[in-house]
Parts: structure tokens; C-alpha cells; sequence
């Protein structure tokens, strides 16, 4: 495969809690890669700062703690107010990671599915929020599982399960337009806020054998016991691995791999992979999936 050598400097700048940080050097082929993340607690002026102090200076960066996109139906909805954090970065290509979860995820769920690793079919399965990861709610239907979606439930507080592709679809149609054009931080935990558990409606965590998705929705919402739960998330430290661990989940599964104990998310991963391809913007799905298979990149699977 025809892919850029040498070192690589990947930088993750987040939303999200500096309480997080974490930096790695790992090797992938011939490629050693200089890996950190940054968070900046909430920051919108210190992430753009930030960003544009990077631009040239990082092979390709990662943007965490926000998306900048969300897909549904075959439609993608961008945030205005995280598109203007990247306005002035010309030169470094920033990944927010939908492009890694629409692949990765997708396949994951395909291979459990495939393997029995983890049983899908006829299981149940809470997404926390499935325009986040839209690849792996239709993978996830796709094998069989009983999917609640808790879109409305955790992004805006309204107690309305969708239990259809077809149903979040049609609300994503409504509500996208103009819940994209409002500040993040109403619907998404930033920086302290993640850090905080606001239990919400633990009825649909205790219901479902499976619960999926964000972390930080998952870890603000959820109730202290999950008992015999299996979670498929990821950016998760050796804290929110206790903490599951005290909480009786069963089996962690994290989609992007962990390196030193620590699984970084998928706008780091995307960033990874962009940069040992040379490329200076998004790749295409079978573009990360060979990138995937060639550098043996997996997810992890613990038994808790």
C-alpha cells in the first residue's frame, strides 16, 4: 500500500475536560507515530486557538468533544459552530471522526455478527445516540438487534424512545436543520460537564443488554449499577474502565484500540490514518478499511 513513512505528529484538540489529556508514542508498519490529545474544557476560543496553532505544525488533527457532522437518512448535517472553530486552518486536514465511525463501527458490529463474540441477534440494544453513529445503528439493525434509540432521551431531555432507522430518520429531518445552527454545548456534555452524572431515565440502560455509543453520554447518564451489562463505546481512560468495572458491566468494548490503557477517539483514529495515507483531507470508507487491515488496527474486547 502506498502509504506516507517516517514519524507522524497526530494532535487531538477537544471540548472536552483537560482531566483527559493523554499522549503515546506507538509504531504502526514503519511509522512512528507521536500521539497526544488536548482538551480544553469547553473552550470555544482556546479550541480555535488551538486548531489554527497546529495548522502546518501536526500531519493531521483530530477535533474531539463536538461533531463537526452528523448523518442520517443519507443526509449530512453540519454544526455551525464547530465548522467555524476550522475556518482559518488551511493546511492540516482536522477529522471529527464520522468518517472513521461510518466504517470501523459498521464493520465491528459485522464481525460480531459474523463470530458470536458478542451475541447481536435478538439482542437488546440502547444507541445512545444514533446520528452520532449512524453506521453502526444500521449495521446494528442490519444483524438482527432490537435497537432503542435515546436521541431525543439524552440530546434533548424528551422522553420518546425511537425504535426505527425509518423513525430517527424522520425526526433527524425536523430537528437537524435547526438544532445544528445552535451552540453544542445544549445537547452535547463539554469540558467540566463530563465529568458531572446526571442520571436520566435509567430505565433504558437496565432494559437493554447492550448499551452503545458516545461515552460521555453514556457515563453522564447512566446509573451506578449496570449489572451483566456489555457497553460498545470508546475514549475510555483506567478511570471509566473502574468505574464500569464497579458498575458490574460485564464486557467493554472499545472500537478504536487502546494504547497504554487508553482508548482515544475516532476523530484521533481518523487522524491516525489520514496521516499515514499523506492525505490532506477525509478518506472515503474502503479507503480506512484497508488502512485498517493493512496496519492490523482492532478494536478491543475485555472481559471486566
Amino acid at each position: 500500500m502506498d502509504t506516507a513513512q517516517c514519524c507522524k505528529r497526530i494532535i487531538g484538540i477537544s471540548l472536552g475536560s483537560s482531566s483527559r489529556d493523554a499522549k503515546v508514542v506507538i509504531r504502526l508498519g514503519d511509522t512512528e507515530i507521536f500521539l497526544e490529545r488536548r482538551g480544553t474544557d469547553g473552550s470555544l476560543d482556546r479550541t480555535r486557538r488551538m486548531l489554527e496553532q497546529w495548522d502546518g505544525k501536526a500531519d493531521a488533527i483530530g477535533l474531539g468533544g463536538t461533531d463537526l457532522y452528523v448523518y442520517a437518512g443519507g443526509r449530512r448535517y453540519t454544526f455551525l459552530q464547530t465548522a467555524r472553530l476550522i475556518v482559518n486552518v488551511r493546511h492540516t486536514p482536522v477529522l471529527d471522526g464520522s468518517g472513521l465511525k461510518n466504517s470501523l463501527e459498521r464493520r465491528l458490529i459485522g464481525k460480531f455478527s459474523e463470530n458470536g463474540t458478542i451475541h447481536i441477534r435478538d439482542s437488546r440494544v440502547l444507541l445512545v445516540c444514533g446520528v452520532d453513529r449512524f453506521g453502526m445503528a444500521e449495521a446494528l439493525q442490519a444483524a438482527g438487534a432490537k435497537v432503542t434509540f435515546g436521541d431525543l432521551i439524552f440530546g434533548l431531555n424528551i422522553d420518546k424512545p425511537l425504535y426505527s432507522l425509518k423513525a430517527l430518520s424522520t425526526w433527524a429531518a425536523i430537528l437537524a436543520p435547526v438544532i445544528t445552527k445552535l451552540p453544542v454545548r445544549w445537547f452535547y456534555p463539554m469540558g467540566a460537564a463530563q465529568e458531572k452524572r446526571e442520571k436520566r431515565h435509567p430505565e433504558y440502560f437496565l432494559e437493554n443488554d447492550i448499551i452503545a455509543g458516545d461515552f460521555h453520554f453514556i457515563k453522564k447518564f447512566m446509573p451506578d449499577k449496570l449489572p451483566g451489562k456489555i457497553i460498545i463505546t470508546n475514549t475510555v481512560t483506567t478511570g471509566d474502565r473502574e468505574m464500569l468495572k464497579r458498575a458490574g458491566v460485564k464486557i467493554l468494548v472499545t472500537t478504536t484500540p487502546c494504547f497504554e490503557g487508553r482508548s482515544f477517539g475516532t476523530n484521533v483514529m481518523e487522524a491516525v490514518l489520514v496521516a499515514l495515507r499523506g492525505a490532506k483531507q477525509a478518506l472515503v470508507a474502503d479507503e480506512y478499511i484497508k488502512l485498517l487491515d493493512y496496519y492490523k488496527i482492532d478494536s478491543s474486547v475485555e472481559w471486566l
